[in-house]
């Protein structure tokens, strides 16, 4: 099952951190698309403490609590003692995350609909709800698929949430990341194999693993970890026990894909390169167009998350100019939409000349 109107990722990060604090948010979408990723950057936004309360793992109790019998006898009050992470989200603000929610038992769903409705739960002796710090936020998330959904969700619940339907687009997956160290050649390898990005569970034989945007996450970090980035061993052949990490983490199709796609990949130029001076004209003659392409995409992200020096800046002019016309253009089309003025104004300075004139002679050539 696919999202009938999904958002974008960039949508979502420019809503959901800045809703008020009272307002629940639902996330509804395939599994491994990061949907809880964004619930934890919305309590860094914040700068808050992230509790995961994961639904599928619950009894009624250890939503709403369990009978405090010795302290009845004492006031003569039911009361309840209530879950740990649920007091520390009355205590201090924090961003609360219900997960798997339509996975959960009926009566903990009802639990969980009476802390979004009315942000309590329970009582203390003297018959006072314990109420939700007035700064927590409630994010939940629900899986889609029939493999995922145990119970319907009760449609009084859904319209107490901004509901969100989330499936990234390969281009929210390379803007993600580009900005969470994920290596050059995976992203790469994803640009040009975008099928593999996510692969859904229900359109193959139960049990078979398929790729999605955490795994993909998941397998980077191991590799890195494991002395095996994918952009240092390019164009190498594959160490020993890379192709069982791969097949493991994102199936056979993908490893399979993804393990080829290193092996034959060009060595890897990178800003650092650029901006140090190491990329000569021969460097790039024989790379692939899309090699050089994801390194001119590269150059305009990192314009707009760094302020560049002067050095830095002749360095990225003196590699422009070695480019062939078009892709020429493409480096000062990136510098130009990131919108940092310094930059800017330094490349205008050492490349705007060059570009006019190719400009020029493309508009001339189309008179011909």
């Amino acid at each position: 099952m696919s999202a009938k109107n999904p958002i974008t990722i960039e949508t979502f990060n420019r809503v959901a951190p800045h809703l008020p604090a009272n307002i629940a948010v639902l996330m509804r979408g395939p599994t491994g698309v990061g949907k809880s990723f964004l619930a934890k950057q919305v309590a860094e936004t914040h700068d808050l403490p992230f509790i995961d309360v994961r639904g599928s793992t619950m009894s009624e109790g250890d939503v709403g609590g369990y009978p405090d019998i010795e302290g009845m006898k004492e006031s003569g009050v039911m009361t309840f003692c209530m879950p740990s992470w649920f007091i520390r989200a009355c205590n201090e603000p924090c961003v609360l995350m219900l997960d798997e929610l339509n996975r959960s038992l009926p009566g903990v769903q009802q639990s969980f609909f009476q802390l979004v409705l009315d942000r309590e739960l329970g009582n203390d002796k003297n018959g006072m709800p314990y109420r939700l710090h007035p700064q927590t936020r409630v994010l939940a998330a629900v899986n889609f698929g029939s493999e995922y959904d145990v119970n319907e969700m009760d449609p009084a619940l859904l319209r107490r949430f901004w509901v969100c339907d989330i499936e990234p687009s390969v281009d929210d997956f390379i803007a993600w990341a580009r900005n969470n160290d994920i290596d050059d050649v995976l992203i790469d390898f994803i640009q040009n194999n975008p099928l593999h990005l996510r692969v859904d569970p229900s359109a193959v034989e139960p049990g078979t693993v398929c790729p999605n945007p955490a795994s993909w996450h998941r397998l980077n970090d191991c590799l890195v970890a494991m002395g095996m980035a994918p952009k240092d061993i390019a164009g190498k052949e594959s160490p020993d026990g890379m192709y069982a990490l791969c097949l493991g983490m994102v199936g056979v199709e993908a490893a399979i894909a993804f393990t080829k796609f290193v092996k034959e990949a060009d060595r890897m130029l990178t800003v650092d390169d650029v901006m140090k001076g190491k990329v000569k004209k021969e460097d790039i003659a024989g790379l692939a167009n899309s090699t050089v392409q994801a390194l001119i995409e590269n150059i305009g992200h990192h314009c707009k998350d760094n302020n560049w020096t002067v050095k830095q800046s002749e360095q990225v002019a003196k590699f422009a100019k070695v480019l062939p016309g078009e892709q020429m253009v493409a480096v000062w089309n990136g510098v130009s939409r990131s919108s940092n003025i310094k930059n800017i104004q330094k490349m205008h300075k050492l490349l705007g000349q060059d570009v006019v004139a190719q400009v020029q002679a493309s508009r001339n050539l189309g008179k011909k």
